[in-house]
């Protein structure tokens, strides 16, 4: 029997399987990097061990620190978790050579499928070699790891070398192997994937479908069990490939197999074999604990010989922070409230008060509904996440709610190329234009209304936010029977809720403030000082940092001086995972550069000037 289990991951991970090894009655261990002494899996963990160090090469990515942080703990077996080193061969070999119990596949079935170059070959697929315009869209994918990182879709050939270059490059960063190969794009295609659960005993189980068609820059956004609108032959295809897959490489635990599905063909793309950021979707489904089943499985207990029966329908949304106004790019900051109605599920690796880095993946949490029909749990889930406390930095919120609410999606009719289409008039903003009204009046709560009796109306008080990108002045004055508002009656108002009357409508704004930061209902505003700080200016072409993150590298021979053309890349910033392209914003001259590869940066850093042609 297992009496310690340590999780070689952090976060939500983490935490997802010290919830099912709390349930067992298994001792935990965690591992964390010096920037997750205070995280919250470091701080549920019954023991943790240091990983000396930031980023995930010097940490996370170390398995022999993992495996000595295992023995030096106590623990009698490792979790993998997803992502890091889940599907690496070598740590699972290690850790078996410590005389640890490993909670995943065999290292053979890993070495055989975590490649994705490997795992079509065994499935007698060959991955494109020569690339022609002909073949063109291709898709150039990391041959290890997942999550859309080392991934680029190509259009053009003249633009392939850069992006092998790039897709190597953060492939590397998150997986440690910067192998990568290239394969036809199929467009408006959806992706489908099939759960696998095998014991050593030869019983192998596909639990289902899951749909994950909604994604943006190759990483889910959303995911639901069971994948709609498939006929029962397709089912029954998908299942048979899966089992197949498992079967040839004598697979063990949970993994998953994905297929990229076209009218009623199915094409094999790889099997991931570890659990899935989407597992949740297919436990509720089909009532089960996945974590529980693979800790199980590597006791050496026999699964049941025939799966649990399928019920309802489970949906998914990945809450992640990013700024839809700065083209979505990872933000960093205080997580100073999060919070979801009852009757969902929350997964997350964050609790009020903690810190979102730069180091690691922006995802805040996964949102779980499971209802007895699709169009329920869509409903549930869209309604959670509306209703939801998020204070801190920005969010795809309204992504995630507008997403489920689209008549394409609710019919079932997505593809892969559902945001290539929609994310324009999905993220266009659409903030409470009253929000302003309802931050000023709780701001006045509590100031002092009066000196003294006066015979005349006091002088309307302005405050002035930036919402939505854009500055909005509310107008507002004490009068003799509370504050008043032009256009609006004030039906109350105190520090924390605002009720307005407009039209008739009493309207409810609960306000809560932290620092510059007004967060009303779903609205997130920034108050603005009275009088601009006159020193805030940068020189006309600056290009400054979106996001906190590391300079990887500079455009070849790139110096003061050298012409760029618009749109030209210029550096690259990696933060959270992923590189970031900066480019030219006009046709001229680099007249300054201001930071070096390796070099740290914080948002609003200025890190070139272009100067532009005349």
């Amino acid at each position: 029997m297992i009496t310690s289990v340590l999780v070689a991951n952090r976060g939500e991970i983490a935490c997802r399987v010290f919830r099912t090894c709390r349930d067992l009655g298994i001792r935990t261990v965690a591992v964390h990097s010096d920037a997750d002494a205070r995280a919250l899996h470091t701080r549920t963990a019954d023991t943790s061990v240091r990983l000396p160090g930031d980023t995930p090469a010097d940490t996370y990515l170390r398995g022999e620190l993992i495996v000595k942080a295992a023995l030096a703990a106590g623990a009698d077996a490792v979790h993998p978790g997803y992502g890091f080193l889940s599907e690496n061969a070598a740590f699972a070999r290690a850790v078996r050579e410590a005389g640890l119990v490993w909670i995943g596949p065999p290292p053979e079935a890993i070495e055989a499928m975590a490649s994705k170059t490997r795992a079509k070959q065994l499935m007698g697929i060959a991955p494109l070699t020569e690339v022609t315009e002909a073949d063109l869209p291709v898709l150039v994918k990391a041959a290890a790891g997942g999550g859309g990182r080392g991934m680029r879709v190509v259009r053009h050939l003249a633009d392939l070398d850069a992006e092998l270059a790039a897709a190597r490059a953060e492939a590397a960063a998150a997986f440690g192997d910067g192998e990568v190969f290239v394969e036809p794009y199929l467009e408006n295609g959806r992706h489908v994937e099939v759960q696998i659960l095998a014991d050593t005993h030869g019983t192998v189980h596909a639990l289902g479908t899951r749909d994950c068609s909604l994604q943006r820059r190759h990483q889910k956004v959303v995911e639901e069990a069971p994948a709609p609108g498939l006929t029962g032959e397709l089912r029954r295809e998908l299942a048979d490939l899966a089992v197949r897959a498992a079967r040839a490489v004598d697979y063990v635990g949970a993994g998953t197999v994905e297929f990229l599905v076209a009218g009623t063909r199915a094409h094999f793309l790889e099997m991931n074999t570890r659990l899935q950021v989407e597992h949740p979707v297919t436990e509720a489904v089909f009532g089960i604990d996945l974590v529980a089943e693979q800790i199980r499985v590597a006791e050496g207990h026999r699964l049941a010989a025939e799966p649990p029966t399928a019920r309802g329908h489970a949906v998914e949304a990945r809450l992640y922070a990013e700024d839809p106004a700065r083209d979505w790019s990872p933000q960093t900051g205080r997580l100073h409230r999060l919070a979801v109605p009852q009757g969902v599920r929350l997964d997350t690796g964050y609790t009020d008060g903690d810190d979102i880095g730069v180091h690691y993946d922006p995802m805040i949490a996964k949102v779980v509904a499971h209802a007895p029909t699709r169009p329920e749990a869509l409903r549930r889930l869209a309604s959670a996440l509306e209703r939801a406390v998020i204070h801190g930095p920005a969010t795809n919120r309204d992504l995630l709610v507008r997403s489920l609410r689209h008549p394409e999606f609710t019919a079932a009719r997505m593809d892969t190329g559902f945001y290539d289409r929609h994310l324009a008039a999905l993220a266009e903003p659409s903030p409470d234009p009253h929000a302003p009204l309802a931050a000023a009046l709780a701001d006045a709560h509590g100031r002092s209304r009066f000196g003294g009796w006066r015979n005349v109306p006091s002088q309307p008080q302005a405050k002035r936010y930036l919402m939505a990108g854009e500055e909005h002045e509310a107008h507002y004055r004490h009068g003799r029977h509370g504050m008043e508002a032009d256009g609006v009656r004030v039906v109350h108002a105190d520090a924390h809720l605002v009720v307005l009357d407009v039209d008739g409508v009493q309207r409810t704004y609960d306000v809560a403030r932290h620092g510059d930061q007004v967060y009303v209902n779903t609205t997130t505003l920034t108050a603005l000082p009275r009088f601009p700080d006159p020193t805030a200016r940068h020189a006309p072409g600056s290009l400054l940092a979106p996001m906190p993150g590391t300079v990887v590298r500079v455009a070849d021979g790139l110096t003061a001086g050298t012409p760029v053309k618009a749109g030209e890349p210029l550096l690259w910033l990696e933060a959270m995972k992923m590189q970031h392209k900066i480019t030219a914003p006009v046709t001229g001259t680099l007249t300054d550069l201001c930071v070096a590869p390796g070099q740290q940066v914080e948002p609003g850093a200025l890190l070139a000037v272009v100067k532009e042609a005349p």
